[in-house]
């Protein structure tokens, strides 16, 4: 049994309150919004209402760890022990904000952090042609050193399988090269010590150096038998590995579609997002008669850099080159599939140019959205956002990297900063949050893999000197 699932263990089981939202909006003001959305994210937080006996009646916010174990013992709850909702209101207490301490520095920029289902495994790609996977209950130990070969530009996204036996890694090419993770061999170099096999996502590619297109987003279907993926011919592509053949492509947008992911563990539904400024949500049950998509999120200005879902079908989040996160409930998304976002009127690219300060308040008039969350900033690279673990914070928060070399993290229901982790000296392409533990790494391009955890030492180390790189742009 795995350190994280021990850990697991102590945390066990039920639900328990609801409260109004707050909108952040980019016009500086707040306004609430009642959704169930935020009912949902409390009964999954807060503490079992038999907990609070031991506050005054008008008392508040957060009960302290002390009053919650005196409650257990006289046993408040009538279950004699903490609730999975208990579990979590004493975890959001704790977040992974101390440290960091520096878990590997490469040459290179790092462009995903991924950590497995169950946390005892971490992922981490990088430009170079080089993936680690690192064992985490073995104190970060090197589990498997994955080279690349006939890699274009950079590692694009990974991913792992449920079962945690596979690993699937793309690049700006039409070919997603798989590699077996249980295997002995640690030091894996495609084609020479071991066969990474390369899926093909497009007939087109005969000349390999003349690829049609390559693949931005790439993630396993919850029961591992299939990958969705986005690619920069604005399509998506759906693969079946038991036929070990393509099972379905939309051209699904007007633009590079810069993520995608599984609504929830059926399959049936998948959401996607591009340069075009949309969200797009996908129903694979009525997709052959139709051919369209199911319906639209509208509300971004810019492109969307990354999407995340919360699991249950109903809601999910994007990053946005607006400088901002949504979050949106598919059930208010529009069925004007054929609607086209307005040109904008300024000239602007986020990979070398500073969002325009005259629209940075602007809204969209059509934004469908429920929430939005400002602060971070989107430029230079695909920056990723995420909804936190589900096991320890019940969802209370978003997370996500910033090209200002931070991470940020905000609370769904109010919309406030909770926390700005500072230490890295180039852009946070991506982070990920430990689904047991009070733990969070990112992934910068200054080429540092850095671990927060609570507890910490409370400070932070000198950042490593970067060594001599060649600096590229994506």
């Amino acid at each position: 049994m795995s350190r994280s699932r021990r850990f697991l263990d102590a945390c066990e089981s039920s639900r328990g309150d609801g409260i109004h939202h707050i909108d952040q909006r980019g016009d500086g003001g707040t306004s609430c919004l009642d959704h169930e959305i935020s009912q949902l994210t409390n009964i999954r937080s807060n503490p079992h209402n038999g907990m609070r006996q031991l506050l005054p009646r008008k008392a508040r916010g957060p009960v302290s760890p002390v009053k919650m174990l005196a409650a257990r013992e006289g046993n408040y709850t009538g279950r004699g022990r903490f609730s999975s909702s208990d579990c979590c209101h004493l975890l959001n207490r704790y977040l992974p904000t101390n440290g960091p301490s520096v878990v590997d520095q490469m040459r290179s920029c790092a462009y995903v952090s991924q950590f497995s289902a169950d946390g005892s495994l971490f992922v981490a790609g990088f430009q170079e042609s080089h993936i680690r996977i690192y064992n985490v209950d073995q104190g970060w130990k090197i589990h498997k050193d994955i080279r690349a070969k006939s890699l274009r530009w950079t590692i694009t996204d990974t991913s792992l399988s449920p079962d945690q036996r596979f690993l699937v890694y793309s690049s700006i090419s039409p070919i997603v090269h798989i590699v077996d993770v249980g295997s002995g061999m640690k030091q894996s170099v495609a084609n020479v010590t071991e066969i990474h096999e390369g899926l093909e996502f497009s007939s087109l590619t005969d000349d390999y150096d003349d690829y049609t297109f390559g693949i931005f987003s790439v993630k396993f279907s919850t029961d591992g038998r299939e990958l969705v993926a986005g690619s920069s011919d604005n399509s998506i592509y759906v693969y079946d590995l038991e036929a070990r053949r393509l099972s379905l492509q939309i051209p699904a947008h007007t633009s590079d579609v810069n993520a995608v992911c599984f609504a929830d563990e059926t399959g049936h539904l998948i959401y996607s997002g591009s340069d075009d400024s949309l969200c797009k949500v996908w129903d694979r049950r009525c997709f052959g008669t139709r051919g369209q998509a199911a319906g639209i999120l509208i509300g971004h200005l810019e492109g969307i850099t990354s999407i995340d879902t919360r699991g249950d079908g109903r809601y999910l989040i994007s990053n946005g080159k607006d400088q901002a996160i949504k979050l949106w409930d598919i059930r208010k998304m529009s069925s004007n599939i054929n609607y086209s976002p307005r040109p904008r009127s300024y000239d602007w690219d986020y990979r070398w140019m500073d969002y325009p300060e005259h629209v940075r308040n602007k809204r969209n008039p059509h934004d469908l959205s429920l929430a939005t969350y400002k602060g971070h900033s989107v430029l230079r690279t695909l920056i990723r956002c995420y909804f936190s673990p589900a096991h320890s914070t019940g969802q209370k928060f978003i997370y996500t990297g910033s090209s200002d070399s931070s991470v940020y993290i905000y609370d769904v229901v109010s919309g406030a900063q909770v926390a700005k982790l500072d230490y890295h000296q180039e852009p946070v392409r991506d982070c990920n949050w430990h689904p047991y533990y009070p733990m969070l790494v990112s992934s910068a391009w200054d080429g540092i893999i850095a671990n927060w955890e609570f507890p910490g030492p409370g400070t932070s180390p000198l950042p490593v000197k970067p060594r001599g790189r060649r600096w590229r742009r994506f």
